[in-house]
C-alpha cells in the first residue's frame, strides 16, 4: 500500500482505466465487425465464436496466474509487460492472412490482456486504502466498461465501413503506448509481502477445464454431441473440474483458494459474474449478427442501433460504484437482475427484434442491468480478501468474468448456428426466419442469467451472507493471513 497524492492516485486510477478500455473496447469493436470479417474470411458462425472465444478463453484461463505472478515479482513490471503483449497482438491481428491467423494473433491479444485487468485492479486496492473512496474508485472503473461499449460500436462501425475491419484493432496502438509511458512514470511498484508460490498443476486443470468444454460447446452443432470427438472433450472438462476439486484443496498455497468460496458474497459474486457476462456476450453476439445479416444494416447503423444500451450501461454504472459504496451492493444487484430477465423475456416471448420500439426498450433494460451489475461484482469479490493477495482475488473476480464471456457466446452461438444450419447464406429471406426462430431459445438462456443475477444476488447480499463473510475472514485470520489485511466482506466497500 502506497500513500500518495490525491493526485497521484487519480493518475494511476486512470493509467488503470485505460488498459480496461482497451481490453473490453477490442470485444465490443469486434462484435460489430463480425459480419465483415465473417464474408472475407469466409467464415462459418463456429469460426466467429472462435475470434471471440479464443481471446477471452485465454484471459479466463490465465488471470489467476497473472494476478499471482505479479503479487510475488511485481505488480507494476507485469502491466508494463501486459501492455507490450496486447499492442504487439493488436497489430499482428491487423495483419491476419485468414481466420486461422486472426484467432492465433487473438490469443497472443489475451496474453497480454491477462496481464492487465487483475493486476490493474490490484494496483487500484493498493493505492486507494480507504474503502469508501476505493468503492468510488471502482464505480469509474465500471463507467469504463460503459464507455466501451457506447464507443466501441460507434467507432467500430465507422471504422468498418470507411477503412475496413481491420482497423478496429488499430485504436489499441495509441492508448497502449500512452498508457505503457505513463505507467512508468507514475504507477508505484508494489508486491504482496507473503505471494502465493507458482501452482503448474491447477493452472492446467483450469485450461483444460475451460478450453475442452468451449471447445465442445461450439463445434458441438457440426460434429454432434455423441460424436467420439465431443464426449472426449466433455469427458476431459469433466476429469479437470474433477481435479481442480480434489487437487486444490490439499496444496498450501493453491491457485483457487477454495476456502474464499466459504464466503457467501464471494461465491454470490462469481456466480453472478459469470451470468451477467454470459449474458452481455450473447446479447452482443445476437444481435450484431441479426442487425446487419437480418436487417440489412451497416456496421456503423448497427452500433448506432445499440447505443441506448451503451448509454445506459455508461450512466448507471458510476451510479452503481456510488450506491455500492453507501448502501452495499444488494440494491444494485436486484436492479440488475430484474433489467436483464425483463430484456431476454421481451425479446423471447414478445419477438421484440420485429419491432423498432420493443426492440430499443430491450436495449435500454439490459444497458440498466448490465450498468448496476459490475461495480458490486468487483466490489464484493476483493472485499472478504487478504489485501496482500489482492492480484489473486481481482484476478478470480475478472476469471468469472471472461469465463461467462466465453460460456455465453459458446452456448448462444451453439444455439443459433443449430438453428440456422442449411438454410442458405446470411441475408437471404430462409435464414432471416430460421435466425428469428433460432434466436428465442437463446433469449430465454439469457432471461436464466438475469433471474440467476436477482436470486443469487438477493441470496448472497443480506445479514446471513455478510455473517459468512466475516466468519471466512476470520479463518482466513487465524490460517495466516497478515493482521490487518482482511477487509470484510460485508462491509459497504
Amino acid at each position: 500500500m502506497y500513500d500518495l497524492s490525491h493526485r497521484r492516485r487519480q493518475l494511476v486510477l486512470a493509467i488503470c482505466c485505460m488498459s480496461l478500455l482497451i481490453v473490453s473496447l477490442d470485444n465490443t469493436v469486434l462484435n460489430v465487425a463480425l459480419p465483415s470479417m465473417q464474408k472475407e474470411l469466409h467464415a462459418t458462425v463456429a469460426g466467429m465464436q472462435w475470434t471471440i472465444d479464443a481471446y477471452t478463453l485465454v484471459l479466463a484461463s490465465l488471470l489467476m496466474l497473472a494476478g499471482s505472478t505479479a503479487d510475488r515479482i511485481g505488480r507494476r513490471k507485469i502491466f508494463k509487460i501486459g501492455l507490450v503483449l496486447f499492442t504487439l497482438g493488436s497489430v499482428l491481428c491487423s495483419l491476419a492472412p485468414n481466420l486461422e491467423s486472426l484467432v492465433a494473433f487473438r490469443m497472443v491479444q489475451a496474453v497480454g490482456g491477462s496481464m492487465l485487468n487483475p493486476v490493474a485492479m490490484s494496483i487500484i486496492t493498493n493505492v486507494f486504502t480507504d474503502p469508501r473512496e476505493r468503492a468510488r474508485a471502482i464505480g469509474v472503473w465500471g463507467a469504463v466498461v460503459g464507455i466501451s461499449m457506447a464507443a466501441g460500436p460507434v467507432v467500430g462501425g465507422l471504422l468498418v465501413d470507411s477503412v475496413g475491419w481491420r482497423s478496429i484493432f488499430w485504436i489499441n496502438l495509441p492508448v497502449g503506448v500512452l498508457a505503457l509511458l505513463l505507467t512508468w512514470r507514475y504507477v508505484p511498484e508494489s508486491r504482496a509481502p507473503r505471494p502465493r508460490r507458482p501452482d503448474p498443476v491447477g493452472q492446467l486443470l483450469v485450461i483444460g477445464l475451460l478450453g475442452s468444454l468451449t471447445y465442445a460447446i461450439i463445434e458441438a452443432p457440426s460434429a454432434g454431441w455423441a460424436s467420439p470427438r465431443i464426449l472426449v472433450f466433455v469427458a476431459l472438462a469433466v476429469c479437470s473440474l474433477v481435479g481442480l476439486l480434489l487437487y486444490e484443496p490439499r496444496r498450501a498455497e493453491p491457485l483457487i483458494d477454495l476456502r474464499f468460496f466459504r464466503s457467501a458474497p464471494f461465491s454470490g459474486a462469481t456466480v453472478i459474474a459469470v451470468s451477467a457476462f454470459a449474458a452481455l456476450s450473447g446479447f452482443l453476439f445476437l444481435n450484431t449478427l441479426y442487425l446487419q445479416n437480418v436487417r440489412g444494416l451497416n456496421a456503423l447503423h448497427a452500433g448506432l442501433y445499440m447505443l441506448p444500451m451503451a448509454a445506459l450501461t455508461f450512466v448507471c454504472a458510476p451510479l452503481s460504484g456510488r450506491l455500492v459504496g453507501s448502501r452495499g451492493p444488494r440494491l444494485p444487484l436486484l436492479v440488475a437482475g430484474l433489467a436483464i430477465t425483463a430484456c431476454g423475456v421481451l425479446f423471447a416471448a414478445f419477438d421484440a427484434e420485429t419491432d423498432t420500439v420493443l426492440l430499443f426498450t430491450g436495449y435500454v433494460l439490459f444497458g440498466l442491468g448490465f450498468g448496476m451489475v459490475n461495480a458490486p461484482i468487483t466490489n464484493t469479490a476483493v472485499s472478504g480478501m487478504p489485501r496482500a493477495q489482492a492480484g489473486v482475488a481481482a484476478a478470480i473476480a475478472s476469471t468469472s468474468r471472461q469465463t461467462g464471456g466465453t460460456l455465453g457466446v459458446a452456448v448462444i452461438g451453439a444455439v443459433l448456428a443449430a438453428g440456422v444450419a442449411g438454410t442458405g447464406s446470411p441475408r437471404g429471406a430462409s435464414y432471416a426466419a430460421a435466425f428469428v426462430d433460432a434466436s428465442k431459445p437463446a433469449w430465454w438462456i439469457l432471461a436464466g442469467c438475469g433471474l440467476c443475477v436477482l436470486v443469487v444476488g438477493a441470496l448472497t447480499s443480506g445479514p446471513w451472507a455478510r455473517g459468512t463473510a466475516r466468519r471466512t475472514a476470520e479463518r482466513l485470520e487465524a490460517a495466516g493471513a497478515p493482521a490487518g489485511d482482511q477487509a470484510s466482506a460485508g462491509s459497504r466497500a
